[in-house]
């Protein structure tokens, strides 16, 4: 393996593989087909990009996400190693010429999604290139049981037929028993060598709380483990909530969601690996590439949709092997809520072709046309404009999106018209009055004659480049002119990226995709179900709850997760319990929260002893909310 550790060193400046990469490595090399399971954080590109490097020829990478393909693209470029990625939204000729750049500049690594080769003439084109290594990254997704089923996957299997000779590499993070015999099966690979790490993180204790006041147990815990953290939400406006809440109690602050722009989320990223901010408020769009190795805690202020999704998000903490914390705060109305949310919200087969006709609809495509077609799409509009529930319409088209029928991606972007009400003498004189405004103004008026015939549409990035200033001063300055009445100025925000991978054919094209619909929505069922489990069983170590999902038997209790800490600890007397709060209370009222903290007991230790006080008819309730004696 020197030849390979050479490689790692001279590219990625690490002295040592982890455990198995070298194996996994060396397997390749000897031309044979594998299967790697590296839970998150275990490096799974290592595998592919070291050997992809060492043999010659290229290596053909096989992804379903095109934000991940872009970012392993750029950090091969910025490490000199030529790569192209084809992604949804690049037109024939473009493509075209990429492949021909493969076949003929040197290239070491082609990405491609699985829909792609589903064309038969980029199959063709790949045939002629000199493939060395093909890997199947997310590879669970061949599985109608893994958790993002995508029927594209099933066709990988036709490139074995035209390189017999190249090995097959694949690799999840996350995949049951029944998921990598699927794989293994689906994908054809023959007499692969298996590695599978095991799924145990011995330095991450698994916390579940019962919390009414979840920002209160965020704080203890935020203040009890000041390192870097990380606070998973489901939405937008909770990250911004909980950020803003959490800012105003004097804790650095952070939020990552994808309806910020690509600046921002480099921004607000930023912040948080310099640590310049000690906590990041973010949706599962956030955690892609992140490999922050002082992690200290993560947590879920809402449930998530599975253990799949929860253990790759949880498993951002500690990756330096250092003690961390993955803890869940979960309410009374938490599953219902949640249930709510993912089930309820499953779309059904007319559902979905409503949607999928409504769609197409809205962006005036005819029937037996569309492909290739890309549009800036906001999902509320397009919601609002059909009255469709936001929930289950983003479910539909998702499940469009995992298909391969559409692709779905989330790149900000905001719409800019304006056109200029006064004519140019008068403009002149104003900018003689607001020489601030000056620069903006001409690059606009040099940029785009037309701005005093039409509503115009305009690239503020460009002008504010072209003015020397920022974008942010750019928007001022044309809101200003706008409320002064010298311009009309209209902003359209656009959190995505729609293409459209196949023509449109409406019921053909549902009818296809509706014994899947089924199947995945079974699957999302008992996927939640094995998520409330996780939540409500007091009994079972967390950590073994995991392992046990995942199929590792015969494991011990980790000794460090919230039911191994309860079972340890000796369980309090609410006797005499109730008569410390009653010592307690004859000083002065106090709500649960002091009493909890100036005793130092659990939630559930002091909503117990005060129910029995209570009940015995011992204290009351005040309008402030605090318990006093009768």
């Amino acid at each position: 393996m020197s030849e390979a550790l050479k490689t790692l060193q001279k590219y990625w400046k690490y002295d040592s593989f982890r455990d198995p990469q070298d194996m996994i490595i060396q397997s390749v090399l000897d031309g044979k087909d594998t299967f790697a399971l590296l839970p998150t954080g275990g490096g799974k590109s290592i595998c592919f990009q070291v050997p992809g490097i060492m043999l010659p020829g290229i290596c053909l990478v096989i992804s379903p996400l095109v934000a991940l393909m872009k970012d392993q693209v750029q950090n091969l470029q910025k490490r000199n190693i030529k790569a192209i990625a084809l992604t949804g939204g690049i037109s024939s000729d473009e493509i075209i010429d990429l492949l021909d750049n493969c076949q003929f500049g040197n290239y070491k690594f082609l990405y491609v999604s699985p829909e792609r080769l589903q064309s038969d003439w980029i199959i063709e084109r790949i045939k002629g290139l000199p493939i060395n290594l093909i890997a199947i990254d997310e590879a669970h997704c061949v599985s109608q049981w893994g958790h993002d089923f995508r029927p594209a996957y099933l066709k990988i299997a036709t490139l074995k037929s035209f390189f017999p000779k190249v090995p097959f590499l694949a690799l999840t993070a996350s995949a049951t028993e029944r998921v990598q015999e699927d794989i293994c099966k689906e994908l054809l690979l023959d007499n692969p060598v298996l590695f599978k790490k095991s799924f145990a993180r011995e330095n991450i204790a698994y916390m579940v709380f019962e919390a009414e006041d979840k920002l209160h147990r965020i704080t203890q815990m935020l203040t009890k483990n000041p390192g870097p953290s990380i606070i998973y939400v489901r939405n937008r406006k909770s990250c911004h909530d909980i950020a803003a809440q959490l800012t105003s109690l004097g804790f650095r602050t952070a939020f990552y969601h994808g309806g910020l722009s690509t600046k921002d989320k480099e921004r607000q990223m930023q912040l948080w690996m310099e640590e310049s901010a000690q906590v990041i408020i973010a949706t599962n769009a956030f955690g892609m590439g992140i490999d922050k190795p002082n992690v200290k805690t993560v947590i879920h202020v809402q449930l998530p949709e599975n253990l799949e999704n929860y253990y790759q998000e949880a498993g951002r903490a500690g990756r330096n092997g250092e003690k961390a914390f993955a803890v869940t705060l979960i309410a009374p109305s938490d599953i219902g809520t949640t249930k709510n949310q993912f089930i309820e919200v499953l779309p059904d087969k007319t559902f979905l072709k409503e949607v999928y006709i409504k769609l197409n609809n809205y962006f005036q495509i005819a029937y037996g046309e569309g492909f290739n077609d890309s549009f800036s799409f906001n999902l509320n509009h397009f919601c609002l404009h059909y009255k469709f529930p936001v929930l289950k319409t983003f479910n539909a088209l998702q499940f469009l999106d995992r298909q391969g029928v559409i692709t779905l991606s989330a790149t900000f972007s905001e719409k800019v018209t304006i056109q200029f009400l006064l004519p140019s003498k008068e403009i002149i004189r104003y900018i003689s009055l607001n020489s601030a405004d000056e620069a903006v103004i001409v690059a606009v008026l040099r940029n785009y004659p037309g701005v005093y015939d039409m509503e115009t549409p305009i690239n503020s990035s460009l002008i504010a480049r072209k003015a020397g200033t920022s974008e942010d001063t750019v928007f001022q300055i044309l809101k200003r002119l706008h409320e002064k009445e010298i311009i009309s100025f209209n902003s359209q925000a656009n959190d995505s990226q729609l293409t459209f991978n196949e023509v449109r054919e409406d019921s053909l094209t549902i009818n296809r995709l509706s014994k899947f619909l089924e199947k995945q929505n079974d699957l999302k069922i008992a996927q939640f179900e094995a998520v409330v489990a996780y939540m409500t069983d007091k009994k079972l170590c967390k950590s073994r709850f995991i392992l046990n999902y995942f199929g590792e038997q015969n494991t011990t209790d980790c000794g460090s997760c919230s039911v191994c800490i309860t079972r340890k600890k000796a369980p309090s007397d609410p006797v005499a319990t109730a008569k410390e709060i009653v010592a307690l209370l004859k000083n002065s009222p106090l709500t649960s929260r002091e009493i909890e903290n100036r005793l130092n007991l659990t939630p559930e230790e002091t909503i117990f002893a005060i129910q029995l006080l209570l009940e015995y008819n011992s204290i009351t309730l005040n309008t402030k909310n605090q318990y006093l004696l009768k």
